[in-house]
């Protein structure tokens, strides 16, 4: 899937299905982050009892990765 095809709000297994990680994996950084409060982790937001990832916080977190050269679009491949 396109990044552009993703939707505004990812669920955690959507997002654990686009950074190629395991769903628990993906439970326990978005745990992190709201432990840290927002300093580590997956950001997310809280809509009643749904956790769900913006679009936008994911790629942000992935532009921001180590490894990912400055200038390239890494998300672009997804």
């Amino acid at each position: 899937m396109r990044v552009h095809e993703l939707p505004d709000f990812l669920t955690v297994e959507e997002t654990a299905q686009v950074l190629r990680i395991g769903r628990t994996t993906a439970y326990a950084e978005v745990r992190r982050f709201h432990v840290t409060h927002g300093r580590e982790g997956i950001p997310s937001v809280r809509i009643g009892r749904s956790l769900r990832i913006p679009r936008s916080a994911l790629l942000h977190l992935i532009d921001d990765a180590p490894g990912v050269a400055a200038g390239e679009n890494a998300h672009d491949a997804a």
